[in-house]
């Protein structure tokens, strides 16, 4: 999402401008991801421990745009400010990773959604739908690639699309809301697994709905004052944050947990069509499939230009950041794309494309999100940058920033050892561009302790083939 021009906006628009960078696809998926893992109690747990995490992480993007103005260069500059170059590199990559598997993402949800018309297509998983989706990604390359952008319209259509079937969603559900089934879906069933398990196996859905808090900062040029930055966070993400919990939690009410786990996706249709019939399932799938086609072209350019922009800073090859005649990144979309066409063919071999591709999507992003928590926790401990500050702010932004750290390490705890182990697969080939970069500079390739960490990233990635190799690891 862009805003032109220079113009000071209100604090209502600066809040819509939270809100519509996080409310995306993800909603859609809710209510069977949440009943595959926990009851009404869980559900409850998972929303508050989201909520107050995410908000801390907003707010420790937004004190680290106020703190370091200068670290313009995208989410990864704060780790490669905190960590050096090889940690930077590391957080654009997962950054990056995270944005071209969310397309991923994007095309199996919209062919598993198809697939209620096109059986063949499945649940997003069958090789028709994996060429259907292919045909899909390089389409919008070819798109892209001539410099096409979003257009006023084109937002004016996706924020409807978006808004309208999940307003018609919680409206028609709290009207065949039954409180006898909401009070048997309470524990989850029988046979479920602890609480604290059943919470933990949550945490990866609530960071892929919430990708895209980090950007509340980078709307703060356009606040009238900066209060109003802080406002905005809050506010967005308060809302957003309660259209979430709400569309999870009244789904316990129409369905029992045991039908919800077992729904297609995107599984708010068929959360709708139980309750109203067979038009409210149709509503919610072409409502998402419009809402994720028009986000897809923001994510394209976002997935490009995140690796051009840091090309740009030298950061990553010179090569990734030439633009063609019409100033797309080229370079950066075909490599982009390319990945994103890899990890399309992997999900035809995994359990569950969607959910696979949602889960790495979220292991990704966490990477880049935890070094920033860190770095905020830094600049809090040695004080750079807070020298004037108060006791109030010296303690608040510390509380803030270690509550951040401490909740995004919990989520790479809660995805586990498996998801981290497969996204070294990517991290591992991923740092030959790291030792191009360093080769344009002139420089040594790796010092010795970027050597250490080089070692750790190989060992995990050979740890993870011998695990897919052996069936212990199953995508």
């Amino acid at each position: 999402m862009s805003v032109q021009g220079s113009a000071k906006v209100s604090l209502p628009t600066l809040t819509a401008m939270v809100v519509g960078s996080m409310v995306g696809a993800g909603v859609f998926s809710l209510p069977q991801r949440f009943a595959a893992s926990t009851g009404v109690a869980g559900t409850l747990i998972a929303w508050g421990i989201a909520g107050t995490g995410m908000l801390t992480l907003a707010l420790v993007f937004q004190r680290l745009a106020v703190r370091r103005p200068d670290l313009d260069a995208g989410v990864y500059s704060y780790a490669k400010a905190g960590f050096g170059d090889f940690m930077g590199f590391i957080a654009t990559s997962g950054y990056w990773a995270s944005s071209f598997l969310g397309n991923v993402t994007y095309w199996v949800l919209i062919t598993s959604t198809l697939g209620q018309w096109f059986p063949a297509l499945g649940a997003g998983d069958t090789p028709l739908a994996v060429l259907v989706s292919s045909i899909g990604l390089w389409s919008f390359f070819f798109l892209v690639r001539r410099g096409i952008r979003e257009a006023t319209a084109i937002n004016r259509i996706v924020t409807v699309a978006k808004i309208v079937p999940i307003a018609v969603f919680l409206l028609l559900a709290v009207f065949v809301f039954d409180p006898a089934v909401f009070a048997a879906n309470w524990s989850g069933g029988a046979g479920s697994a602890p609480l604290f398990d059943q919470v933990r196996d949550t945490m990866l859905i609530t960071v892929f709905v919430f990708i895209g808090v980090e950007g509340a900062s980078v709307f703060s040029r356009y606040a009238r004052t900066r209060r109003d930055v802080g406002r905005a966070t809050v506010l967005g993400f308060l809302s957003v944050l309660s259209i979430f919990a709400s569309v999870t939690i009244v789904s316990f009410g129409v369905l029992p947990t045991a039908e919800l786990a077992a729904l297609p996706q995107p599984s708010m249709a068929g959360v709708l069509e139980a309750a109203v019939g067979s038009w409210g399932g149709v509503l919610v799938s072409i409502g998402m499939i419009i809402a994720v086609l028009g986000a897809y072209l923001a994510w394209t350019l976002m997935a490009a230009e995140v690796v051009a922009e840091a090309a740009e800073h030298g950061d990553m090859p010179r090569f990734l950041a030439t633009q063609n005649r019409r100033g797309a990144p080229v370079n950066a979309l075909v490599l982009s794309i390319a990945l994103a066409q890899v990890a399309l063919v992997l999900t035809y071999f995994s359990a569950d494309a969607f959910d696979f591709a949602l889960d790495m999507t979220s292991v990704m992003v966490l990477v880049p999100f935890l070094l920033a928590a860190l770095y905020a926790l830094k600049l809090r401990v040695t004080r750079e940058t807070y020298a004037e500050a108060g006791r109030a702010v010296l303690w608040g932004d510390l509380a803030i920033a270690a509550l951040a750290s401490a909740y995004t390490a919990f989520l790479l705890f809660a995805a586990g050892i498996d998801l981290l182990l497969l996204s070294c697969l990517f991290y591992a080939p991923a740092t030959v561009l790291f030792a191009m970069t360093r080769r344009e500079q002139g420089r040594r390739p790796f010092r010795a302790r970027e050597l250490v960490m080089l070692a750790v990233v190989i060992a995990m990635a050979v740890a993870a083939l011998v695990g897919l190799a052996t069936g212990r690891i199953a995508p």
